[in-house]
Formats: structure tokens, C-alpha cells, sequence
């Protein structure tokens, strides 16, 4: 039987959450882990931007496998949906501990920094990936995914939204002049939210596309089919790049504020400022893609914002307003390519399956939380690399290379590595037309099981 293509409002709000639920989380990661290390934790940059490395290493044997594992997975629930449920709590209460600080020696410190940080990437896999693939596997239809992401990423810039413009307040409130009590409690109440909203995900989703029932289980296979498949390993390529770009610019902006603006609390307004543009932009993607296509859309927002990123340069300390409309322009330009990545990887589940018979969309998906944490990691492992290298000291007065350190890499350096994604993209070779072909194809196949 041919599976609805039509998603209901209620399964995309309730979809969606899921998202706003990781964000709790992954924000508190995405930008202030790093500053939490250096000057409230208590370890140097340098060691903060290894720990972060260390961890991808594990992500290259723990995304696949995880990815293997869902794709074999059998409940009443389906495939993906079950480690929504189970792995929930699981990641709130980690995420408490990762920023938790200890009365331990720098030694100690840094080891319950890696032991912590490692535990909730492995946990992040465990969820976040099983829920990325659940979009893929509700309908069969591109641009009614086009438009499931969309809301999917309103939502998840929604928690960004909370998460970037309220945190340093909560850590200051609830700390009442113990920074790191502050962060412990933000923490607790951030991953309670995310709980609630993962809840409500798994009870309003339902999975609709099944593998070919013919299929065979074949490791070999599936990654023989992963490896020839040349849109996925230019997304996954694309992917890595972005994160590093964006791992790099959201952990240098806290000191960008704190040492070079000298306003720290600002930080959180210009936060909120860029991700109301994100959420107000967000929207435009499916018609764009409908107009001109997935892949030109996504090229020209990454040459677009790349560009008005490298400006965030030139403004001195004391223009904030050039700062802060070159942020805006930035991520309008960027926003309509975020729900277009996790598209385009349907996209290539399905390539996949025309192509070959066989269907692995855990596998494929891999390729996206594997992307997400590899950029996150080796982008984090540079910026606090180069914190160092630019001679950055915690709580004091910078010198002028680290001053100009922090100002490139909110800049210049994010920048080049975005509009570089455009180079790769120009390869992929999805068109609307292709995307058709292949759901009227498969479509057709399914409903003769």
C-alpha cells in the first residue's frame, strides 16, 4: 500500500518538538561549552579543543554502528522512533553532569571533562540520529519533507532562541554569584524541558516507509551502496564543513563579546537577533526549492552567507550596528539551506534505494549526525587551538593578537569554510526532475508488495 504523503500539522509541530528538545542541549554545547571550560570550569583552551577532538574519533565507529543498529531495529514502534523514548533520559541527565563541575585538581577536571563530554556525544548519537532518520521514513514525498524540516528547524532554532539568549542570565541568577552552581541549574532545567518534548515527539510521530521486503540484511552491501552513492558523500563532505564553520564562529562569539566588545551580557541579544532571522527565513526554503531548485538554493546561500560572514570583520568595537546587521544578513542568507541539508539526505536514501534496491536509511543519517559532531568536535579543537595560538588568557585583558584571533574567527576564517561548500555542491546531481523519477518509481515498487 502506497504510504500517505501528506503529513498533518500536528505530526510536523509534534515532530518538530523533538528538535527544540535537542537544542536544550546541543545549543548549551554549541556555544558556551567552550567558554564554561576556559572560565568557569577551569581547564585551559587547549585542552578543552582536545577533548572535543578526541571525542570524534569514537564518532567514527559510533554513528555507522548506531546507524546499523536503528536500520535493524523491529518494535511495534518501528525502527526509529523507540530510541526517542529510551535514550531521552539517559541524555538530560548527562547533560546536567557535562556541566557539572567538580572539586577536582586540573587533572581530575580535565577527566571528567572528556569522560562526561564523550558519554553525551554517544548519548546525542543515540537519539538524535534515530530521530533525523524518523523524517526520512514518515512520507515518501521531497518537498512535503522540504516543508517537514522547515517547521522542523523553526522549532529547533525556537530552542536555540531560548538556550542562546537566556543562559548566561540563568547562570548568573540561579548561580547568585557562583557561576558554576549557576550552569549545573540551567542545565537542570533545560534538560527537564527536553524531556517533556521528547516524550511528546515519540507519542504524535508514525513511521511509513519500510525497507523492500525482499531485502536482505548485508552489512557489505550497505556500505558499498553508501560508498557509490556520490550525492551523500558530497553531503556528507558539505556537512562537516558547515559544522566545523559554525562550531568555530558560535564558540568564539561569548569572547568576542567578553574581551573585544567588552559587553558580555550582550552576547545573548545578538544571539537572539540572528536566530529570529533564522526563524523568520526559515520558511522561504520550500518555495525557493520549488522555484529554482534544492541544490541552487543551497549553493547560493552558502556563497551569500559566507560573504556577509567575512564582512563581520570590518566594524570596530564601538559600531554595533554594522555588527549586528551583517549577522542578520548573514543568517537570512544561510537559513534557507538548514532544512535543505536533512532533505537532500532523504534524498539520497531514496537515490540509494532506486538505484540499488536496498534501503539503510539509518545509515545514511549516520552521515549527518556523524557531520554534525565531527564539525562540532574538530571545529571546537580549533577555536580553542586557536585561542591559543592567538595567545588568549582567561579573565584578562587580551593583547592585540588575540583581540584580532577572536575577530577572525567570527569572520574571515568561518566564512572562506562556508562559501568552500559551494565548490562541492555544484557536483550534486539531485535535480527536481531526478527526485520525480524516483518517487513515482518507488512508489510504484511499494505498492506491488
Amino acid at each position: 500500500m502506497q504510504e500517505k504523503s501528506k503529513l498533518s500539522l500536528k505530526e510536523k509541530v509534534g515532530y518538530s518538538l523533538g528538535d527544540t528538545a535537542s537544542h536544550f542541549v546541543w545549543d548549551m554545547v554549541g556555544f558556551w561549552i567552550l567558554i564554561f571550560y576556559t572560565d568557569t570550569f577551569g581547564i585551559s583552551a587547549a585542552a578543552a579543543g582536545t577533548i572535543m577532538l578526541i571525542a570524534r574519533f569514537w564518532d567514527m565507529i559510533s554513528d555507522p554502528i548506531m546507524g546499523i543498529i536503528a536500520d535493524r531495529t523491529k518494535t511495534r514502534w518501528g525502527k526509529f522512533r523507540p530510541y526517542i523514548l529510551w535514550m531521552a533520559i539517559p541524555y538530560s541527565v548527562l547533560a546536567v553532569l557535562t556541566f557539572t563541575t567538580p572539586d577536582f585538581g586540573e587533572t581530575g577536571k580535565i577527566i571528567y571533562a572528556g569522560v562526561t563530554y564523550f558519554l553525551l556525544m554517544t548519548v546525542f548519537t543515540a537519539i538524535n540520529l534515530p530521530y533525523s532518520s524518523l523524517g526520512a521514513v514518515m512520507t515518501s514525498d521531497s518537498f512535503e519533507r522540504t516543508s517537514l524540516n522547515s517547521y522542523r528547524f523553526i522549532f529547533a532554532f525556537i530552542g536555540q532562541l531560548i538556550v542562546s539568549g537566556t543562559a548566561l542570565t540563568l547562570a548568573l541568577y540561579f548561580g547568585n554569584g557562583d557561576r558554576a552552581a549557576g550552569y549545573q541549574y540551567t542545565l537542570i532545567l533545560f534538560a527537564s524541558i527536553s524531556l517533556i518534548l521528547f516524550f511528546i515527539t515519540f507519542k504524535t510521530t508514525k513511521e511509513r516507509i519500510q525497507p523492500p521486503k525482499e531485502q536482505k540484511e548485508s552489512l557489505k552491501e550497505d556500505f558499498r551502496n553508501l560508498m557509490k552513492n556520490r550525492p551523500w558523500l558530497i553531503l556528507f563532505f558539505v556537512g562537516i564543513i558547515s559544522f566545523i564553520m559554525f562550531a568555530i564562529q558560535n564558540l568564539s562569539v561569548a569572547y568576542y563579546f567578553k574581551y573585544y566588545i567588552g559587553n558580555e551580557p550582550n552576547v545573548q541579544l545578538f544571539n537572539v537577533i540572528g536566530t529570529i532571522a533564522l526563524i523568520v527565513t526559515i520558511p522561504f526554503s520550500k518555495p525557493l526549492a520549488k522555484r529554482f531548485g534544492k541544490k541552487n538554493v543551497f549553493l547560493a546561500s552558502s556563497l551569500l552567507s559566507g560573504l556577509f560572514f567575512i564582512c563581520l570583520y570590518i566594524p570596530d568595537a564601538e559600531n554595533l550596528t554594522m555588527i549586528y546587521v551583517f549577522n542578520i544578513l548573514a543568517k537570512m542568507a544561510y537559513a534557507p539551506a538548514v532544512p535543505l541539508l536533512w532533505t537532500m539526505l532523504a534524498d539520497t536514501a531514496d537515490y540509494s534505494e532506486w538505484k540499488s534496491g536496498r534501503r539503510a536509511t539509518g545509515l545514511v543519517f549516520s552521515a549527518a549526525t556523524f557531520a554534525q559532531k565531527a564539525g562540532w568536535g574538530i571545529g571546537g579543537a580549533l577555536a580553542g587551538w586557536l585561542l591559543a595560538i592567538f595567545q588568549f588568557t582567561a579573565n584578562a585583558e587580551q593583547s592585540e593578537t588575540a583581540i584580532t584571533g577572536i575577530k577572525l574567527m567570527i569572520s574571515v576564517i568561518p566564512g572562506i569554510l562556508y562559501m568552500s561548500c559551494a565548490v562541492l555542491l555544484y557536483f550534486y546531481n539531485i535535480d527536481h526532475s531526478t527526485c520525480l523519477i524516483m518517487k513515482k518509481e518507488l512508489d510504484a515498487r511499494r505498492a506491488e508488495e
